[in-house]
């Protein structure tokens, strides 16, 4: 995918102008078999962070944020940092001695969490995850957000939607951009505004939580939220204690790591 030029993007990444100081070692990762026994920073709980655990003989470094994993790597304390390709894209545009590898670490689908035995709300969701598909809306929603027409078609709700079935409450982590970032008090991205137009089909009211990322299934378990979206994988672990619906995007895994 083409690089991101999104404003709500760039002012939810002004403040993460990373810097290093002093000496930090020689970039060593070339390539995914290169990981082997090194420092690898990840965000704790997304599927870099699991997939890292499983790279032999490496050290896993956790921080609650993709940023301070990367604020890491500037300073020498890990050596490459796993993490989807479009943080990373953002992360990369703001730092010029950050690169990322040619080769993606894994590719994966991302679906919508939601609590176990749930089977109507999926059902409903899966449905109107069909409609914004055919109907373009989808492909709207992450063209606003991502290549050259970023910022030119935003998603608005159609006046003549009703309300009356209530509020359906979605759990993130808006550190996720372009899927999910901070733009002033309101939280923006490509998940907020597919939520948003899922929502205007099922009638519901949208109400979306910032979290931490590793107490969105908490979250969602307790039945505090009722979805959680946040550029999430299915994986066997989480289907433990979650159910998904159906995929709506595709994500990519790729390692960052210091330009020599």
């Amino acid at each position: 995918m083409k690089k991101i030029f999104s404003a709500a993007v760039a002012g939810a990444f002004s403040l993460i102008m990373l810097t290093s100081c002093g000496s930090v070692p020689k970039n060593t990762v070339n390539c995914v078999d290169d990981l082997n026994g090194k420092i690898i920073g990840v965000q704790l709980g997304t599927t870099g962070d699991t997939y890292a655990e499983d790279i032999k003989d490496a050290t896993v470094e956790k921080y609650n944020k993709g940023a301070d994993a990367v604020q890491a790597l500037k300073q020498g304390k890990v050596d490459a940092v796993i993490i989807d390709n479009e943080p990373a894209k953002v992360f990369v545009s703001k730092n010029d001695d950050l690169k990322i590898l040619d080769d993606p670490f894994v590719i994966e689908d991302y679906a919508i969490a939601l609590k176990q035995d749930n089977d109507e709300l999926k059902e409903k969701i899966n449905d109107a995850l069909k409609t914004i598909k055919d109907n373009g809306t989808m492909d709207q929603i992450i063209s606003n957000w991502i290549g050259d027409d970023t910022g030119n078609s935003p998603y608005v709700s159609p006046d003549d939607v009703k309300r009356d079935n209530g509020k359906l409450v979605m759990a993130t982590n808006a550190e996720f951009p372009p899927y999910e970032s901070m733009e002033g008090d309101k939280i923006v991205g490509i998940d907020a505004d597919m939520m948003q137009a899922v929502c205007d089909i099922l009638e519901m009211e949208l109400e979306i939580e910032n979290i931490e990322f590793d107490s969105i299934i908490p979250e969602i378990q307790s039945g505090k939220a009722d979805v959680g979206v946040a550029g999430m994988t299915v994986t066997e672990e989480r289907l433990k204690n979650v159910d998904f619906t159906d995929s709506y995007m595709t994500g990519t895994q790729v390692i960052i790591v210091r330009k020599d």
